[in-house]
């Protein structure tokens, strides 16, 4: 019965999938002519103001903590600032299928810090093997470029590790500060704060307003961005949490590299190569092999707890 009530659920899941995974085409798309903190402060002035309107429609009550709203920021600046400007930059020297592989291992990410701040969580077999797995997928995309001489594209793939390795920090943060709130709370202010900090630096660095002449995609870039990729988009991670958890809904790890490969092969004729099959099918195992690992464990504990 809770199956068949939580089934439509899969709509939202795969809708998630498809608008997180293209992404990355959208941003390669947008950096061709516009500069990085200008294409990141268009996405998140529309993202605010989608979200913003979502919460006043809902009428959801905000926090009323100076506390709540300082791990707000720093929820921002960890999930938001950071990530957004190493994978725009990042995508300025590779191609979006690649960006999109190398930015699924965030659940890796979160298997590595998690017993760092949250040790109460421990740490399992299956999860390492998983985080081995998923890292050899890591370094099978990346070696060829540090041996072949062509160094060119090695920075833009470590900026894809590093936003994975911040995404996976603000994940741990927020488990451990930001409680008691609608979901939709987090995301507006994130989103808010992000815009705050971003959008000032971009009128002083790139002057947008008089150095900066983008293509007429790139406002189709920063308005797919804004109101999908990070509004609706939103819209669907919460609503996938309410319903299965943030386990289950992290699996939503697996499609986006597939739906980068796709869009980025259509869109852009990224290639698809043996070498980057092999990297995301690793990664994708890896991803896998922690998953299953939750699940066996809870499977036990249900069977021990029967048994008794």
């Amino acid at each position: 019965m809770q199956r068949s009530a939580t089934t439509w659920v899969w709509l939202p899941f795969l809708a998630l999938g498809f608008l997180w995974g293209t992404s990355y085409l959208w941003i390669k798309i947008g950096v061709e002519t516009l500069p990085p903190l200008t294409l990141i402060a268009g996405r998140l002035t529309l993202g605010f103001i989608f979200l913003a309107i979502v919460v006043a429609v809902a009428r959801q009550e905000l926090p009323r903590s100076r506390r709540q709203y300082a791990h707000l920021l720093v929820m921002s600046v960890i999930s938001v600032v950071i990530p957004f400007t190493l994978i725009t930059v990042g995508e300025q020297s590779i191609d979006s299928a690649l960006a999109s592989i190398l930015n699924a291992t965030v659940p890796l990410g979160v298997i590595m810090l998690t017993p760092l701040f949250l040790p109460e969580e421990g740490v399992t077999a299956a999860k390492l093997a998983g985080l081995a797995v998923g890292f050899a997928g890591v370094i099978w995309l990346v070696a060829p470029g540090l041996t072949s001489g062509a160094g060119n594209n090695v920075p833009g793939e470590l900026m894809m590790v590093g936003s994975s390795i911040s995404y996976a920090a603000g994940n741990i943060y927020a488990r451990r500060n930001v409680r008691g709130l609608r979901p939709m709370i987090p995301a507006l202010f994130q989103v808010g704060f992000a815009a705050a900090i971003i959008v000032p630096l971009a009128l002083i660095v790139d002057q947008p307003f008089s150095r900066v002449h983008p293509a007429p995609e790139a406002f189709a870039a920063i308005a797919w961005l804004g109101f999908l990729g990070s509004g609706a988009a939103y819209l669907c991670y919460f609503t996938i949490m309410s319903h299965w958890g943030a386990t289950r809904t992290s699996m939503v790890a697996y499609l986006l590299p597939v739906v980068g490969i796709a869009a980025g092969a259509l869109v852009l004729g990224d290639p698809v190569t043996p070498n980057r099959i092999g990297g995301t099918v690793l990664i994708v195992a890896g991803i896998a092999l922690v998953s299953s690992g939750a699940a066996v464990q809870r499977l036990w504990h249900r069977r021990t707890a029967a048994s008794r």
